[in-house]
Parts: structure tokens; sequence; C-alpha cells
């Protein structure tokens, strides 16, 4: 009987290769098949994040890069908006004359005492409500997601709302301080009334804002530290001292700054709540800021040129403020 071994071909005299089955690679062909894979995957890898966001670029230096560079041209040009491709060369003789003009200052002084009497207020009030709502509440996410129903209304929508409030004759607030024995206000016709009004409204729009900024700093403080606050008899009014508020510099100057930031750039509330509903910011000019000062100029005036300027200078104030903030910062960061 033949054997498996009998039966199987001896091999060929001279060692020839064993036969391979249709479709099958050679390694090499296999390896760089391999090699191109991984050549493509590194590209890939490489060039993929900026093919990302290259539309964010894109948009930016079309709407962003672009207008601010031709801002600064044309600030040193005199420009009508009649005739916007008509420019003559003055240099710098926009910015000295916007520094030579009483409106402007008026209108920096309102921007400076408007950001003070809504960002202080406003900041102190949003840390109180964070810290209620920081406790255990029933409804805790109604009335989170209330606190941005100020944020979320339209800035026309709320601003004739605060007119009808403060109106001379037939406002809620006169008729709450005819109740007190106190004289009607003319809200929009004085100057801190006005500005006041102004910023009661920059202030009911933002607080449920900043309030949701610092609830979220105040969850990622660890609890261990109020317990070893409460094991050594502090009161929640100590906590909040010693604890909370050490524990949220960072976020505190992070919304000072941005607080800032939007206090100078206030235009809207102010432009709505002239009884004229123009630019001057009242009959005096009394709450009429930088942004209507600008709006002014460009639109009204149609001083292209010269509404430039005033947008770099309210850059360069801008770039002043992120100066101030990295400054503090760094000593924050030295001390703790």
């Amino acid at each position: 009987m033949a054997t498996r071994s009998d039966i199987a071909a001896s091999p060929v005299k001279g060692g020839a290769a064993p036969g391979r089955t249709p479709g099958s690679h050679s390694p090499d062909k296999e390896g760089r098949r391999r090699a191109k894979l991984s050549r493509r995957w590194q590209r890939d890898a490489r060039w993929s994040p900026y093919a990302f966001v290259a539309p964010f670029f894109l948009l930016f230096a079309a709407f962003g890069l672009f207008p601010l560079i031709y801002t600064g041209w044309a600030s040193l040009h005199q420009v009508e908006l009649t005739a916007p491709t008509d420019m003559n060369w003055v240099g710098l003789k926009n910015y000295t004359r916007i520094f030579d003009d009483d409106f402007f200052w008026n209108a920096a002084q309102n921007t400076l005492t408007i950001g003070i009497i809504s960002t202080v207020p406003q900041l102190m009030i949003a840390m109180g409500i964070a810290h209620i709502l920081n406790y255990k509440l029933r409804a805790s996410t109604f009335w989170r997601v209330a606190m941005l129903a100020p944020y979320a209304t339209s800035i026309a929508a709320a601003t004739l709302v605060f007119v009808l409030l403060f109106g001379r004759d037939y406002g809620m607030i006169n008729w709450a301080l005819g109740a007190v024995g106190i004289d009607p206000i003319g809200w929009q016709d004085d100057k801190w009334p006005g500005q006041i009004a102004v910023s009661t409204i920059i202030i009911w729009r933002w607080t449920g804002y900043n309030a949701l900024i610092y609830l979220a700093a105040m969850q990622a403080i660890p609890q261990d530290l109020y317990e070893s606050a409460a094991l050594d008899g502090a009161s929640r009014w100590r906590q909040f001292l010693h604890v909370t508020l050490p524990s949220l510099r960072p976020t505190i100057l992070f919304t000072v700054v941005v607080s800032t930031i939007g206090a100078s750039q206030v235009f809207g509330e102010p432009l709505l709540f002239d009884p004229n509903k123009g630019a001057s910011g009242g009959a005096e000019h009394q709450f009429q800021t930088l942004g209507l000062y600008l709006y002014e100029q460009g639109w009204i005036n149609q001083h292209l040129g010269r509404a430039s300027a005033i947008a770099w200078t309210m850059f360069a104030i801008l770039i002043v403020i992120g100066l101030i903030n990295q400054l503090i910062s760094r000593r924050l960061r030295a001390s703790s």
C-alpha cells in the first residue's frame, strides 16, 4: 500500500520556488502599498486640522482683518460717505481733530461712567445669584435657564420696555417714586438719571450671563475645602469670603475684563433709549457713548475718515485694557 510520502512528488533538483496562488501579492509590492498608505495617513494627519479651521480664517480675513486694515488706511484720509473711493491724504489730522473735539471727550466720559455704573453692580449681583444657585434648590435647572432669558432677549425689545418703565409722565418707576413722595425724574432728559437708566438695561441683560459663569466656576471648587472650613467652625459667610472668592479670582478677572470691553462698545441701549432715536445720546449728549459718537460721525455726518479714526482709537483702548488684564493676571499668579 502506497503511503502519503510515496504519492507526494519529489522536489525538482535545483530547488524550484513554490508556486503562488492567483491574486497573491509579492512581499515587495505589499510593502510598497503599506508605505504608500502610511504616507497618505501622515499627510491627512498633518493637513486635516488646517483644512478644518481654514473656513474660519478665510471668513476672518474677509470680514475681520481686511475691514480692520482698510479702516486704518481710511483713518489717514479725508473720505466722505457719499464718495468712499475719493480719498485725500491728511495723515494724523483725523486723530488730532477728534482729540480736540469736546464731544469726543464727553462721549469718552459717558462711556466710562456708564461702564462703572453698569459693571460693578452687575458683577456683584451676579456673584450673589451664583452663590444662591450653587446650593441644592428645587427646579435648579429652571432657575439656571431663567437666568439666560434676559441675555437671549432682543436689545430693541428690552430697551423699548425700559423706555416705558422710565417714562416721565406714565412710567412705572416715576409712579413708584411718586407713591413715596418723590417728584418725577426726567430719565431721558437729565445726565445722571439717563446714564443710570441705560446702565439698568445693561445690568438686566448681562447679570444672568455672568451669574452662570460664576456658577460654573463655583462648582469646580473642591468640596474638601468647604468641609475643612466647616470643621474649623467657619460660617457660610466666612466660607464664601475665604474659600469661594479666592478660588474665583481668575474668573472674576475674566468677567471684569469682558464686561469692561462690552461697556466700551455700548451702542444699542443708549441709541434706543433716546426719545428722538438719534445718535446724539439725548438732547445734550448726556448719555452719548463712543459707539454712538462713531455712528454719528460716520453715518449721520458722513465723515468716514473721522469715524475710522474713532474706531482705531477705541481699538487702542481695548488693547490697553488687555495689557492691564495680562499684568494683573501675572501678579495674581505670582501671589498665589
